[in-house]
């Protein structure tokens, strides 16, 4: 069993993910995302859709991309 790095739970069925030359382990998906998923830099919410990046800054839609002055991106529905 392998400890989750989040919640510390001892989980028979915990997983890995190898990001950017590192090893983490969960025991779920919502500590994963918790660890892992990039914050908006506009509202400050966990980006765990598609987002948008722009030089190296993370926002949760275009919306916000826009807010903070980055011009260019437009959100397709």
């Amino acid at each position: 069993m392998a400890r989750c790095e989040v919640c510390g739970n001892d989980y028979a069925m915990s997983f890995e993910v190898h990001a950017q030359g590192e090893v983490h382990v969960f025991d779920c998906f919502a500590c994963a995302i918790h660890r892992m998923a990039p914050i908006c830099e506009h509202c400050s919410c966990q980006v765990i859709g598609q987002g948008v990046e722009s030089e190296g800054h993370w926002y949760c839609g275009a919306h916000c991309a826009r807010q903070e002055g980055v011009d260019g991106i437009v959100a397709h529905v």
